[in-house]
C-alpha cells in the first residue's frame, strides 16, 4: 500500500524514481553504477531491513558517491529516533505521514545531494589543478617524479627494468622569437598531445620543465627504450605544427636511461644520466635519441639517429 502512494505522489511531484519491493532487491539496486542517490527506506522490510541497508551503504563509504537516506517507520520511540540516526539515516519519518512534509523533505535531501557532488566535483578540479600542468594538460613535474617512485619500487619487487626518457624541444627560444609564445604555447600543447598519443597506457608522461618532458617506461629494457624514444622522436618531427598563418617543423632531442644501471633504485642518478643523455643529444647536434652509458665521465653515448642505433 506505501509502495502505491508513494509511487503516487513522487510521479505526481516530477521526482523520477525505482521502486523495490524488498531489501534485498534494494541493495542490489544500489551496487549499480547508476544507483538512485536519494533513498526512501521503510524500516520493516523482507530479507534486509531499512536500518540494516542504511548500514551497508554507510559501510560502503567511498566506493560510491553519498546517498541520502529518509527512514519511513511507524516506529516514534526516542530509542529508535537513536538507532536509525547511528546507522546513518539523514532524516526520519513517522508514518502516517503528511504528504507535504514528505516532499519538503525529499527538497532537502536533493538540495543535499546536489551539494554534495558539487563539493566532489569541486575536490576533484582541486586535485586535477595540482597534479597536472594547465597548459599541455598532461601531468606535471610532482606528479610525474611520483609516478617514477612508484615505478621504480615496483621494479625492485619485480625485477624489470624501468626505462627513462627526457625530452626537449630543439631550438625552441627560437620558436618563440620567431613566430611568438602564441604558437610556442600551442606548439608545446600539439608535442605533448603527440607523445601521449604514441605512448603505450601504463606508460607515464609530465612536463619536467619548460620545453622539457618526463616520459617513464615501465618493463623496458635499453635497446626497447631507444627504439620507442626513436619513435616517439620521429612522431614529433614528422609533421609541422600548425597555428593559423605559421607553421612549422619541430623536433625533440632525447635522453635515455635506464634503472638497470642504478640498483639502488636511485632517482637522481637515473634522472642525471638521462639528463647527460639529452645533452649530448643536443651536443652531436640535436633530433636524436642518446644513452649515455653510466659509469663514463665522458660523452661516450649509443645513439639512436633517424633510421639506426649505434652502438
Amino acid at each position: 500500500m506505501y509502495r502505491q502512494l508513494l509511487s503516487s505522489h513522487l510521479q505526481e511531484w516530477g521526482f523520477p524514481f525505482t521502486v523495490a519491493k524488498d531489501g534485498a532487491e534494494a541493495w542490489a539496486l544500489l551496487q549499480r553504477s547508476n544507483s538512485p542517490k536519494l533513498l526512501l527506506l521503510d524500516w520493516i522490510l523482507p530479507d534486509v531491513d531499512g536500518v540494516e541497508l542504511c548500514r551497508r551503504v554507510r559501510l560502503a563509504g567511498s566506493e560510491h558517491p553519498y546517498s541520502y537516506v529518509i527512514l519511513l517507520t511507524g516506529k516514534d520511540a526516542k530509542k529508535d529516533l537513536l538507532e536509525a540516526m547511528q546507522a546513518g539515516v539523514d532524516d526520519y519519518l513517522v508514518k502516517p505521514f503528511d504528504e507535504l512534509e514528505l516532499k519538503a523533505r525529499l527538497l532537502v535531501g536533493q538540495r543535499i545531494i546536489k551539494m554534495q557532488e558539487e563539493l566532489v566535483s569541486a575536490k576533484e578540479s582541486m586535485r586535477y589543478s595540482a597534479t597536472h600542468d594547465s597548459l599541455t594538460g598532461i601531468t606535471n613535474r610532482g606528479e610525474v617524479l611520483g609516478s617514477l617512485r612508484r615505478e621504480l619500487e615496483r621494479a625492485s619487487r619485480t625485477m624489470k627494468p624501468v626505462s627513462v626518457l627526457l625530452a626537449d624541444v630543439d631550438h625552441f627560444k627560437e620558436v618563440n622569437d620567431s613566430l611568438g609564445h602564441l604558437y610556442g604555447d600551442e606548439a608545446l600543447k600539439e608535442i605533448a598531445r603527440r607523445l601521449r598519443s604514441n605512448l603505450r597506457v601504463y606508460d607515464s608522461l609530465g612536463r619536467y620543465g619548460g620545453e622539457e618532458f618526463l616520459m617513464i617506461l615501465p618493463d623496458c629494457d635499453l635497446m626497447s627504450a631507444l627504439i620507442r624514444a626513436d619513435e616517439l622522436r620521429t612522431c614529433v618531427g614528422s609533421k609541422p605544427i600548425g597555428l593559423s598563418k605559421a607553421s612549422r617543423s619541430i623536433t625533440v632531442s632525447i635522453g635515455v636511461a635506464v634503472s638497470t644501471d642504478h640498483p639502488a633504485g636511485d632517482i637522481g642518478a637515473l634522472l642525471n644520466q638521462a639528463d647527460r643523455g639529452l645533452y649530448a643529444a643536443k651536443h652531436d647536434g640535436r633530433n636524436r635519441a642518446v644513452h649515455v652509458e653510466n659509469t663514463s665521465p665522458s660523452l661516450d653515448f649509443r645513439i639512436m639517429d633517424h633510421a639506426r642505433v649505434s652502438k
